[in-house]
């Protein structure tokens, strides 16, 4: 058993109203993805998707001490795999509603929305993002600083 999908498994185990499905599957597309200097710091499941209806497009996030990486096995044949550098990542945005939550995490490039997550897992999501991000943004200020000028 890989280390993303324990790691998504005690996830689910901890936050079972979070809707997720072939966790093992989703999980091995990012085990298979990571550099051999990654370490998967922490993981978690969801919809990526902005639909509280389509409970289909089940991804696992782990973030690594290098980037966040999503993964979605296709049920027929391939699979999707999003990758997100600190140097890209925006601005993160929890929503909590009746039952669930979303997390959407904007990019440079795209707009990601995790949804159908349990609404109790929201803060434990939050906090490990945002500090993965601000540590790892420290190492990027002269890239920062050169592009606005």
């Amino acid at each position: 058993m890989n280390e993303v999908y324990k790691k998504a498994l005690a996830f689910k185990k901890k936050y079972p109203k979070t809707i997720a499905w072939r966790l093992k599957k989703n999980s091995s597309r990012v085990e298979e993805h990571l550099n051999p200097d990654e370490v998967v710091k922490y993981v978690f499941v969801g919809q990526k998707n902005d639909n509280p209806f389509d409970i289909l497009s089940t991804c696992v996030v782990a973030i690594t001490n290098k980037r966040i990486l999503i993964g979605r096995d296709r049920v027929v044949v391939g699979y999707f795999l999003d990758s997100i550098t600190p140097d890209l990542f925006n601005d993160l945005k929890v929503l909590s509603g009746l039952i669930w939550g979303k997390v959407h995490i904007d990019t440079v490039k795209e707009f990601v929305t995790i949804s159908n997550l349990d609404k109790k897992s929201l803060r434990e999501i939050e906090t490990e993002v945002s500090e993965y991000v601000m540590r790892e943004k420290k190492k990027y200020p002269k890239r920062i600083e050169e592009s606005h000028k």
